[in-house]
């Protein structure tokens, strides 16, 4: 438990809620329910061992934090909990609940035990994999799914890892469980036309006959997008988005628009996850919502992503 003022507002707030789930609880001296539901928390914050933090703020002491706050979700008496997470308050309850709506609403916004487990696993398979120590990596990533098959995150880095080090059948397996999400999530998307660039890339034609049919015919669109999988499952993705490109340019809804969605999920592959959140210094102000970590741009992806662009207008 930790009391919030408005000097360590943004680092043991805003930014520690970035790390994990924060809950405040708005309070005062001088309220009933509030001694009622002080101690409820803390007896959960211990119970669920690290989940979330609970941090406290006296209204009398930190009236501005405790006005801001109360003006944003329009309430006006405490108790007053509000539930932080990523840097942004997501959800509140005002009053004494009973301790079984209290579990409900931490449930909805807490991991679970495996969720947890999972994401140490998985930080752990980064440091390993940088480090060049792939059979590792893999070994604590399919663990990481296993005790956390929900979390798509994990599983698309398991399934990345495995298609980088060619064991392609592999990653089709662990694949599968998301591929009806392909829709409605991007990077799913993406690893999908990755694995079947993958598995056709061994039945392909040679690389010379494939430059030969194109000698022959420009507009050769089947043999052209058989070359961007070519390049696209070793890893040559430019040259993947170059063949790609002509055939946008001169058909953009050849087979259902499967070039543009080709090029657009070898950009997905290609961008870097968004960097950690550094812990903040204490600066005295006071900022409800947190700064979004920004991803260093990429001139190559920026420059295949303006080509695309100009092709399709």
């Amino acid at each position: 438990m930790i009391d919030i003022t408005l000097q360590n507002f943004e680092a043991d707030l805003i930014q520690a809620s970035m790390q994990q789930p924060v809950l405040l609880d708005i309070w005062a001296p001088w309220c009933g329910p509030c001694r009622t539901l002080g101690p409820m928390l803390e007896k959960l914050e211990t119970e669920y061992a690290g989940r979330f933090t609970l941090a406290k703020l006296n209204s009398d002491d930190q009236p501005e934090i405790a006005g801001q706050l109360s003006q944003a979700f329009g309430v006006r008496s405490i108790p007053f909990c509000v539930m932080f997470h990523q840097g942004q308050p997501v959800d509140g309850f005002v009053g004494a609940l009973p301790e079984a709506q209290i579990r409900q609403f931490l449930d909805k916004h807490v991991p679970s035990t495996d969720a947890l487990e999972a994401e140490q696993e998985t930080e752990e398979a980064e440091a390993l994999a940088a480090d060049g120590d792939t059979g590792a990596a893999l070994d604590k990533l399919q663990h990481a799914v296993a005790i956390d098959p929900g979390n798509d995150a994990v599983r698309c880095d398991y399934v990345k890892l495995l298609i980088e080090n060619g064991l392609v059948e592999q990653a089709r397996s662990a694949y599968e469980p998301v591929a009806s999400k392909a829709l409605v999530d991007a990077r799913i998307a993406a690893l999908g036309h990755w694995l079947a660039a993958c598995e056709k890339a061994p039945t392909a034609r040679s690389e010379a006959a494939l430059a030969a049919a194109l000698q022959a015919n420009k507009r050769d669109f089947d043999a052209r997008f058989e070359l961007a999988q070519t390049h696209f499952a070793a890893g040559r993705f430019t040259q993947a988005m170059d063949e790609l490109l002509e055939i946008v340019m001169r058909d953009k809804a050849w087979s259902e628009e499967l070039a543009r969605k080709t090029y657009v999920a070898i950009l997905e592959v290609m961008a870097k996850p968004a960097p950690k959140p550094a812990a903040a210094e204490a600066k005295g102000t006071l900022e409800v919502t947190g700064k979004t970590a920004a991803v260093p741009a990429d001139p190559v992806i920026d420059q295949y992503r303006r080509k695309l662009s100009m092709a399709l207008f």
